[in-house]
């Protein structure tokens, strides 16, 4: 393959920090220039593997101009599609985001658009709601969750962190790349959106978490469409979320422990209903 060793001549070499890498490195931490550009990066080498075989638009594909590559390497520019970028080692491992190595390949890729049309809702819907989250990492590991326990969607509401930051495309090891995940301004947009299901015909339960909610998760059906809605990892949900929710979990705990992290609280649940559908399915 072109790429074993030595970077083929049409791909563009970056070998000091101009403008384009500027540009890419502003990506890590600014969100607003996220916005702008409408792009994010990604590394590491599963959630690169799954953007590549997803098909998603991939718009520069950059690797190490001096590494001898690994086959794994060689197929993501072969099949990647987008621009590829040879870059010094130096300067990748600043866009790879761990100082102490330099990665073999980091993915510029386009942002999705926050349409809530992209989230499909069948029988067997089991979504969730992240209501302004503050931590990156807690919207990676619910996304990982969802993805592990069946998820179809993941709707992130309010003044919240970025789906997009690296730090939680990190947390979610690649599956905020394997199902929809989208923006939404506030909690009315997705209870508009939860409307025009409802009078489509296909019924939603809104299920909303909260250490003194109405009935244990286990106590629940969740057997049919359900969107489950977490709130802030310190003030819970908002009141327009806690009116709008058809019903209140809690999880029933021990110990000194008065509730669970936001992420570890949707993990419980989402399991909890994916052990009831199991069974359902028996």
């Amino acid at each position: 393959m072109a790429n074993r060793g030595h970077p083929a001549s049409r791909d563009v070499r970056v070998t000091r920090a101009n403008a384009r890498f500027q540009q890419w490195q502003a990506l890590l931490g600014n969100r607003a220039k996220r916005q702008r550009a409408g792009e994010f990066l990604i590394q590491g080498v599963r959630p690169i593997s799954l953007v590549v075989e997803s098909g998603w638009p991939v718009r520069a594909l950059i690797y190490d101009a001096e590494r001898t590559l690994s086959r794994w390497a060689e197929q993501m520019l072969e099949t990647a599609g987008g621009e590829r970028v040879a870059m010094a080692p130096g300067l990748l491992r600043e866009l790879g985001g761990k100082d102490e190595e330099t990665p073999e390949l980091v993915a510029v890729a386009e942002l999705p658009d926050d349409e809530l049309s992209r989230i499909q809702v069948g029988p067997c819907f089991l979504g969730a709601v992240f209501d302004r989250p503050n931590n990156p990492g807690n919207i990676g590991t619910m996304a990982r969750s969802l993805d592990a326990f069946g998820g179809t969607g993941l709707i992130v509401t309010g003044h919240a962190a970025d789906p997009y930051d690296p730090r939680s495309v990190r947390a979610s090891t690649g599956s905020l790349l394997a199902l929809p995940v989208v923006r939404s301004p506030s909690h009315q947009e997705v209870l508009a959106w939860v409307r025009r299901l409802r009078d489509q015909g296909r019924p939603l339960t809104v299920v909303g978490t909260d250490e003194s909610g109405a009935f244990d998760v286990a106590d629940l059906d969740l057997t049919g469409p359900t969107l489950l809605v977490i709130g802030n990892e310190t003030t819970g949900l908002s009141a327009g979320w806690r009116q709008a929710c058809d019903t209140m979990a809690r999880i029933p705990m021990t110990g000194s422990a008065s509730s669970l992290n936001a992420a570890g609280a949707a993990t419980v649940v989402l399991y909890e209903a994916a052990r009831q559908r199991r069974r359902r399915g028996a």
